[in-house]
């Protein structure tokens, strides 16, 4: 009988390259380096967070210390608010540099070895964390960086701001009767209240779409590489 030709989108077992026991214990120490950095990185998240949840509070103690306290420092917060997010967005498209790559390890390299002593080096993982060491890149881009900080974190910090800014125009300094005298408690100087309220609905739904963008668009993702543990 004829032998059939070779596939070439199937991997040759035969020519497969081994790693000799010092290449193993430099990944070892590689990946030792790798969850080190990931996990500095992912205390500086946290630092940028709980920076936010401070002013918050700082903001609500303010507003709430008296009746006749003004509502203004809510709305200044969120400025505040803002640019922790947008530091802590910057901080986590490097903490998933570092993240990435340990993951990286242990899909290809780690779990094959556990599971059945096969390395599997003929799909050439390996290529690929080395193009990403010589061409270092960030794996997601700003707008998904915010997105996911807004998801894990910031959607919550930014709902208790507006449910807070709302609160005090209800309660203080006395229960509000009516609609329009919520607007004009709502007032900031020459500002009418129906602007600062309109602005105030744009900033959550603006955040809230991109959340919800970032959450679509980590699920195409995600589908399109057949796996979640990829880089990125």
């Amino acid at each position: 009988m004829a032998q059939s030709a070779p596939n070439p989108s199937q991997p040759n077992c035969d020519n497969r390259t081994d790693l000799t026991s010092s290449e193993i214990t430099a990944i070892a120490h590689l990946y030792r380096g790798e969850v080190y950095r990931s996990t500095i990185w992912r205390t500086r998240l946290d630092t940028t967070t709980n920076w936010a949840v401070v002013t918050l509070g700082v903001a609500l103690s303010i507003s709430f210390a008296s009746p006749d306290a003004s509502p203004l420092p809510l709305v200044l917060v969120g400025v505040l608010i803002i640019f922790f997010l947008m530091q802590e967005a910057r901080r986590y498209r490097y903490f998933n540099v570092w993240r990435a790559r340990a993951r990286w390890m242990e899909t290809h390299f780690y779990a094959p070895m556990l599971n059945d002593g096969d390395l599997h080096m003929e799909e050439n993982w390996q290529k690929t964390l080395a193009n990403d060491y010589m061409r270092p890149k960030y794996h997601v881009s700003m707008m998904t960086a915010v997105g996911r900080r807004i998801r894990r974190n910031y959607l919550w910090i930014l709902l208790i701001q507006s449910l807070a800014f709302a609160g005090k125009l209800a309660v203080h300094p006395t229960p509000v009767e009516s609609l329009e005298q919520a607007i004009r408690r709502a007032d900031v100087g020459p500002l009418r209240g129906e602007i600062i309220v309109a602005l105030g609905a744009v900033y959550v739904i603006s955040w809230v779409a991109i959340a919800i963008w970032s959450d679509k668009n980590d699920k195409i993702r995600a589908r399109g590489r057949g796996t979640d543990s990829s880089m990125g």
